[in-house]
């Protein structure tokens, strides 16, 4: 089995646990605010990596009106997703396949999907993001910085494990303009883990250029 495969495996035994920790959690809702604001009324999002629906209810709240379309890798979390939230749509999808949707949204939030790519991988969904936002679309990040050499697995307290992918800020930050993002926030966010020490999580909030050379 693969690196992917068991990470997507892990992450669908433990949709309801994931759930239940992380439903109602607020410590990021200042960056969904931020990235809820650039968003017009009746704004399509994509949530990418949606798990059981957490950022889409929050945004929700926020903004009824929003059109909400949320992808999974996750049978169980996207079920969950649908069953927590029957206003927004769910399906199952793997992220690194965003060009099999035929629609334009003008926001997409991706929250700590991209430790689960590697730098290639994360080139190329950028690219995808860009093809499927409309002009001005607003793309939402979020990441743990680190150096990539402490990429590897997880292992959590129920045995399961997924790999974890670290990014340098600045490399993620390079791929976005080479992609014709144009940066525009940046919110760094505390987390304390289970062992008592902290780290830092990083949002990137970017803007699609409205006029740009043509992408390479």
């Amino acid at each position: 089995m693969d690196a992917y495969q068991e990470t997507f495996e892990t992450w669908n035994q433990i949709a309801k646990i994931y759930e239940e920790k992380f439903m109602d959690l607020s410590l990021y809702n200042d960056s969904y605010d931020s990235f809820s604001n650039k968003l017009p009324p009746l704004a399509k999002v994509l949530d990418v990596g949606c798990g059981p629906g957490n950022i889409s209810k929050y945004l929700l709240n926020k903004k009824p009106n929003l059109e909400i379309l949320g992808i999974d890798i996750s049978q169980n979390m996207v079920d969950l997703a649908n069953k927590n939230l029957p206003k927004a749509k769910f399906q199952v999808m793997d992220f690194r396949n965003l060009n099999k949707l035929n629609m334009k949204f003008q926001g997409i939030i991706c929250g700590f999907g991209l430790p689960y790519l590697s730098l290639e991988e994360i080139d190329d969904f950028f690219q995808q993001c860009y093809d499927l936002l409309t002009e001005e679309g607003i793309l939402y990040i979020s990441f743990v910085p680190g150096n990539t050499k402490n990429s590897g697995f997880i292992t959590g307290m129920n045995g399961l494990r997924v790999y974890f992918n670290y990014h340098d800020s600045n490399r993620i930050n390079e791929i976005l303009k080479k992609n014709l993002f144009q940066h525009i926030q940046t919110m760094e966010v505390p987390f304390n883990k289970k062992d008592g020490s902290k780290e830092i999580h990083q949002v990137l909030i970017a803007t699609k250029y409205i006029h740009h050379p043509k992408r390479s």
